[in-house]
């Protein structure tokens, strides 16, 4: 038996206990006189009363005890403020929120009140299950009940897990609240809910996953941000399967125009690619998730994405080292041609990118060609992103991502394209040219198109220089092919194609030399099919680039291959129409070969014979004159370099300049007789031609020169009278009479022209003509046609232009040492009629000092 001192120690309290229940005791007493207000019938009696319990927690006293203070607020305070919770007035509903929260920091036990509190927070937020519309209207009000829930999770912890379903239905509603503050507290609340009970919230953690994802395109960026956070945490402590459910609508986020909501994303999956139980599982979902924030338009969130990328592939590194032994003992050194600016990605980043990629390409290469702008550019970063990764292990999906080039790089967008672009420039770095090319060429033959030429510069131009110099001639001769130069004369079309010889050019370099030929075909073949000066110049700039890797010049170029090239031009001549390429292209290397032209006379004019005959198509004898112009008039550089065109003299005249200037009905006749014309005009002007060519090209070709003075074009006359002009120049007095005397008449009627120039030119030709009747034998028998003409330029030294008139009396002046008599007796018989006395006058003058030629 106990001693009676023991027994009363065991029996007393102890002292510190007895403060707490003395205190508790005062507290109770102050809060039994206190809470009888709150059943009063007037709102402000209920709201002084409220009012009053918030000094009494707010000031020092035994409210200030957690020990002395769980009691009175378990047993007196909680149930009462739970029923003020539904108090009319707003004031004492916000008064009654704001008490309970001093309430459960003050407790002890917090976790004691969750049993009631949470039951009275549903009742006040979660509304019909149909409408989910919460019975609390006042929304400053819904969010302090949800920050107050909030502080439940946060003092209650795990034992909240048996009211799990009264907060999960409170945040089912709450996270679709139309107040946006509302939301954000919400998915901050579900973040916290689902760490705080892991242990259950996985059972019933899809529930949240709906009304996250309504909130997660919510018009407030930062409501979006809280969405995207809380979805992280909340699949990461409750059921993993629920990616799937989520990943569309991240991959939307991706598109955000903010950044924080892009950098969100970013982190909450790489936290599950480094933290979520099940992810090797979804490893080949969420890669490419994370691997598109790698091209964001803002640094930081490209900082964070990489970071993050970085320490996943060391995390499976780690957990993966048996399987990587060999590579991480014996790693082999980078690739020796590795793109320049671009960071190696870590051997855990490379295997994990190569071990996903055959399930990530198919829906990959399905999202390239989407119909929304934003989700084709985002693809097409992505595959250059994955292709780094793969490396050389992208040869095995290499037919499927060609395929999916082919169809990217027509895209309109531009960003497409060069993202495109990049990932064909990695297909050539990292796989061999013997595998792609053999994708590639029989693609391009099939159906030759801008993007798959587009697709094979990339990869040449990633191509190594030793790599590719074995397959140079192959690739040329099959750019060379009618089928891909030929194939269109769309501007985009031929500056793709200007591109692979561009590509070419700069990757092999000297050793171009083995396919020069075919790659002056394509280049020719370009300046011949655009309309573009641009692309002229550029395709003008790449041959003198393919010049300068040989190591000599343009023109030396040209001389070395022009005999071949003219070969395989003219093989076709037979058939030529004005929109033959072949007619176009032997144009462009008529005009561009320079001094080689001359060496090349043998292919050049038997088929400007074969093709300038009159029965060939209208226009491309047009063209062909034309250009034929064009080097005449600068013969000795071109044409005639060598000296070996005064040889083909005969076959020019006869055979292709005399059968043009026949004369035939219509405009394109016309007009061809015209570019016969001009031709004759620069080959008589070049000097080129002796003056026994001269003669010999007067005598074929005077009769058709004659009859085109009365062509409509003013053109055509003029030049026809210079032509005649410096054919009697060249004859001087060497010339048939009959046939000198027919050229005057033809003449005569040109001082009538409408042109001023055709007069001026016709009374030169006059005044030549007459030089050469003054230097032939015989002059009696021109008299008579040398007075016609007298009687004729007299009635001309009245012409209304000055000029003209200068330049009839210039005539007169050089006939008049013929017959100086017969000028005079025709001028005195008509001076007095002149209206132009004075030109007369002059005349007269001229004769008397001049004397008579023998």
């Amino acid at each position: 038996m106990a001693a009676p001192g023991v027994a009363e120690a065991i029996a007393a309290p102890h002292p510190a206990e007895g403060a707490e229940i003395a205190e508790a005791a005062e507290l109770s007493r102050a809060l039994s006189r206190l809470l009888p207000g709150l059943e009063a019938d007037s709102k402000p009696g209920r709201r002084r009363a409220l009012e009053a319990l918030r000094r009494a927690l707010e000031e020092p006293g035994p409210a200030a005890d957690p020990a002395a203070f769980q009691g009175p607020w378990a047993r007196l305070l909680l149930p009462r403020l739970l029923r003020c919770l539904s108090d009319p007035a707003e004031g004492c509903r916000a008064l009654a929120v704001h008490l309970l929260g001093l309430g459960l920091r003050r407790a002890a036990r917090p976790h004691d009140a969750l049993p009631r509190l949470l039951p009275a927070l549903a009742s006040r937020l979660a509304g019909p299950e149909p409408t989910r519309r919460p019975p609390e209207a006042c929304e400053e009000l819904r969010l302090a009940l949800v920050q107050l829930l909030s502080l439940a999770v946060d003092l209650g912890g795990a034992a909240l897990a048996p009211h799990l379903d009264d907060a999960l239905r409170v945040l089912r509603c709450s996270l679709l609240d139309p107040f946006a503050a509302v939301r954000r507290e919400s998915c901050s609340c579900a973040a916290a809910l689902a760490q705080a009970t892991p242990d259950h919230f996985h059972m019933q953690s899809e529930s949240l996953i709906g009304p996250l994802m309504q909130t997660i395109s919510h018009q407030h960026w930062k409501v979006r941000v809280a969405a995207i956070e809380a979805t992280g945490t909340v699949i990461q402590f409750g059921n993993g399967k629920s990616v799937d459910d989520v990943l569309s609508h991240f991959a939307q986020r991706l598109f955000d125009d903010v950044p924080q909501v892009r950098r969100a994303v970013a982190s909450v999956v790489g936290g599950w690619l480094l933290h979520l139980r099940d992810r090797y599982s979804f490893f080949h979902k969420l890669i490419p998730l994370l691997l598109s924030t790698l091209d964001d338009e803002m640094p930081e969130v490209r900082q964070l994405a990489a970071s993050l990328w970085e320490d996943v592939g060391l995390q499976w590194q780690r957990e993966n080292e048996e399987d990587l032994k060999d590579k991480l003992d014996f790693a082999p050194p980078p690739p020796p041609h590795y793109p320049p600016h671009e960071h190696r990605p870590l051997l855990g980043c490379r295997e994990l990118v190569f071990r996903n990629l055959s399930k990530i390409l198919p829906a990959l290469c399905h999202d390239i060609t989407d119909w929304v702008v934003g989700t084709r550019v985002k693809s097409a970063q992505l595959l250059s992103v994955l292709l780094l990764h793969a490396e050389d292990h992208t040869t095995q999906h290499l037919e499927i991502v060609l395929r999916t080039l082919f169809l990217a790089c027509a895209d309109e967008e531009t960003a497409v394209v060069h993202s495109c672009s990049r990932s064909a420039e990695l297909i050539g770095t990292f796989v061999n040219p013997e595998v792609f090319l053999k994708l590639i060429l029989p693609m391009l033959k099939k159906g030759p198109s801008a993007s798959g030429l587009l697709v094979l510069a990339s990869t040449i131009r990633g191509c190594p220089q030793e790599a590719l110099q074995p397959h140079l001639t192959a690739i040329a001769t099959e750019l060379a092919q009618a089928h891909i130069c030929q194939a269109s004369e769309n501007d985009l079309y031929l500056e793709r194609l200007l591109l692979c010889v561009q590509a070419l050019v700069s990757v092999c370099c000297k050793d171009c030399s083995t396919a020069s030929l075919q790659l002056m075909d394509v280049l020719l073949t370009i300046m011949a099919l655009t309309g573009s000066a641009s692309l002229t110049d550029k395709a003008q700039e790449t041959m003198d680039s393919l010049a300068a890797a040989e190591g000599v010049s343009c023109q030396d170029l040209y001389r070395k291959y022009v005999g071949p090239l003219l070969e395989r031009a003219t093989a076709s001549h037979l058939d030529w129409t004005s929109h033959s390429p072949e007619l176009l292209q032997f144009c462009v290397i008529i005009a561009q070969s320079g001094p080689a032209l001359g060496e090349a006379l043998p292919h050049v004019m038997p088929t400007l014979r074969a093709c300038l005959q009159p029965s060939r198509d209208p226009q491309m004898r047009l063209k062909l004159f034309s250009i034929l112009s064009t080097v005449l008039l600068r013969a000795s550089d071109t044409i005639n370099s060598q000296g070996q065109l005064p040889s083909y003299l005969e076959m020019v005249t006869k055979d292709i300049l005399a059968p043009n200037l026949q004369w035939h009905a219509g405009r394109t006749a016309a007009a061809i007789r015209t570019a016969a014309v001009s031709c004759l005009w620069a080959l008589t002007s070049s000097e080129v031609l002796s003056a026994k060519q001269i003669r010999d090209v007067q005598e074929t070709l005077m009769p058709q020169v004659l009859t085109t003075l009365e062509e409509d074009s003013q053109m055509t006359r003029l030049i026809s009278c210079r032509i005649i002009n410096t054919f009697l120049k060249t004859l001087g007095g060497m010339i048939d009479p009959d046939k000198l005397i027919k050229i005057y008449p033809e003449l005569l009627k040109r001082l009538d022209d409408v042109s001023n120039d055709v007069r001026m030119a016709a009374a030169s030709t006059l005044v030549t003509w007459l030089q050469c009747v003054k230097h032939a034998d015989g002059k009696a028998y021109y008299q008579s046609s040398v007075q016609y003409l007298y009687r004729e330029l007299l009635v001309h030294l009245d012409d209304p232009e000055s000029a003209v008139q200068d330049a009839v009396l210039e005539v007169l002046k050089e006939g008049s040492a013929l017959f100086p008599d017969l000028l005079v007796r025709e001028t005195e018989a008509v001076i007095h009629k002149h209206r132009s006395a004075t030109y007369c006058e002059q005349l007269l003058q001229h004769v008397q000092a001049v004397p008579a030629t023998q």
